[in-house]
């Protein structure tokens, strides 16, 4: 993969096809806004483009990071998508966190057209995209896993097929119903120790090593106890994400009663003003309630 086109330049995409750039590979770019894609190329070496289908014309490889399901197939079904500027024996990797239906139906396009399909959502947020530290969930076939693996390595620590077309974000779902669990026992625990007059700082560093220990723990307590929440993954974010979890489990008949209620501690949240908070945020939902 030597001509690679990344269409989807916010927090995620931005630094994702930095790496990419940063590699030697030539990068062309697509953002809705074109000022974005403007101060992408004047920071890396690459151009932008007025439309998916420019911007995918040529490209051995086009990766697409935007915000749900409408959004992705505007920018590669619609009219002025990326298959229709793509090249039959090219591959297409979705990274956006989106449904499994949307995966299979964009596999069927792609192999309609001699098209390769991956879909690859990504975990990590922001930081690890910006370290190129992401954990990339697969879904399509060995031999486009293969060719497109080496590309995905450089902004990601781990990349790994989990099955057919739709099992990369059936694998996201996973990990945010996981993550929604663990952020609400962190605040959860918090909240207990500073009613109960502990130094909270103390109390984590000593939890932390044992079985209590998590990434968010490591990762969000200081940002906690601080009642900071201005960065991370948006709870806006994580609502539409858990939005998908819950539909999908209905149809699995899988019963999710933890997410289902976090979800809606989520919700608590949005109407106090938060859905750009960091969804560490549940904890200040606690205070908040706490006084009341």
């Amino acid at each position: 993969m030597s001509t690679v086109a990344f269409i989807g330049l916010g927090v995620m995409g931005y630094p994702m096809a930095g790496h990419l750039a940063r590699a030697g590979l030539t990068v062309r770019v697509y953002n809705r806004s074109e000022a974005k894609a403007r101060a992408w190329v004047e920071e890396y070496d690459g151009s932008h483009h007025a439309t998916p289908r420019e911007a995918a014309q040529g490209a051995d490889l086009v990766l697409v990071c935007v915000g749900n399901d409408d959004d992705v197939r505007q920018v590669t079904v619609g009219e002025q998508g990326a298959l229709s500027g793509m090249d039959a024996g090219s591959l297409l990797v979705d990274h956006t966190t989106a449904s499994a239906d949307l995966a299979e139906e964009l596999d069927g396009a792609c192999r309609a057209k001699g098209i390769g399909f991956i879909d690859a959502p990504v975990s990590g947020g922001q930081q690890g995209a910006e370290n190129g530290a992401l954990t990339i969930m697969c879904g399509g076939t060995e031999a486009n896993f293969t060719r497109v693996k080496a590309t995905l390595g450089h902004y990601a620590r781990a990349v790994t097929l989990m099955g057919p077309a739709g099992s990369g974000q059936l694998t996201k779902m996973v990990n945010q119903i996981c993550i929604a669990g663990l952020v609400q026992g962190l605040a959860e625990g918090l909240h207990f120790a500073e009613q109960a007059g502990l130094d909270q700082q103390r109390v984590i560093e000593v939890i932390s090593k044992g079985a209590a220990g998590s990434w968010q723990m490591e990762n969000r307590h200081k940002t906690m106890i601080a009642d900071e929440y201005e960065h991370g993954f948006a709870v806006d974010w994580m609502r539409k994400d858990l939005g998908i979890c819950l539909e999908q489990a209905r149809r699995l008949q899988a019963r999710l009663p933890v997410t289902a209620l976090v979800d809606q501690f989520y919700a608590d949240v949005q109407v106090m003003g938060g859905g750009r908070w960091d969804t560490s945020s549940l904890l200040r939902r606690l205070r908040e309630f706490g006084r009341s």
